[in-house]
């Protein structure tokens, strides 16, 4: 089958690639609900957005957003901790969001599970999910999502499989 017939019977929804209304969807569920209408997409580039010190994280924690609907209720965000990094003072966080975690580089060690989490591990936390307090000896980088709950704390979806 050349190229043009793989195109023409393709039964993926067709992309549009408008960056105003409706159209922005990549299926006929219709766009995302939260994000406004000029933005967030962005073909590839280099994030140009500041670190900075999340509100109330500890000493050594900084992230830079790479995307944030309108409302604050969808995020995706590189999230850093210099080597030493100690997050017991704030103890075991909770939250009313769900948050995925890709560890990107680094690792960083649980104190209350006491294991230690590499680059390449993943992480799914829906919310209310007790997890941490972390330290990171050699320090970490982490894409972080994090979206609302939707009805019943489901964000509107099945969480991702947990494997064995």
């Amino acid at each position: 089958m050349s190229a043009s017939e793989r195109d023409s019977s393709s039964s993926e929804p067709e992309r549009s690639l408008s960056s105003s209304g409706p159209e922005r969807s990549l299926s006929s569920s219709g766009p995302e609900p939260d994000f406004p209408a000029d933005g967030p997409e962005s073909e590839f580039r280099l994030p140009a957005g500041p670190w900075t010190a999340p509100e109330g994280a500890a000493p050594g924690v900084a992230e830079r957003v790479l995307a944030e609907s309108a409302s604050g209720h969808r995020r995706t965000a590189l999230v850093r901790w210099a080597p030493g990094t100690d997050t017991s003072a704030q103890g075991v966080a909770r939250h009313d969001f769900w948050e995925e975690v890709y560890l990107l580089e680094g690792s960083l060690y649980d104190l209350a599970l006491d294991e230690t989490f590499r680059a390449g591990m993943y992480a799914c936390r829906p919310p209310g999910m007790p997890h941490g307090p972390w330290t990171s000896a050699e320090g970490v980088t982490m894409l972080v999502f994090t979206y609302a709950a939707g009805p019943a704390g489901s964000a509107g979806r099945t969480p991702p499989p947990r494997g064995e």
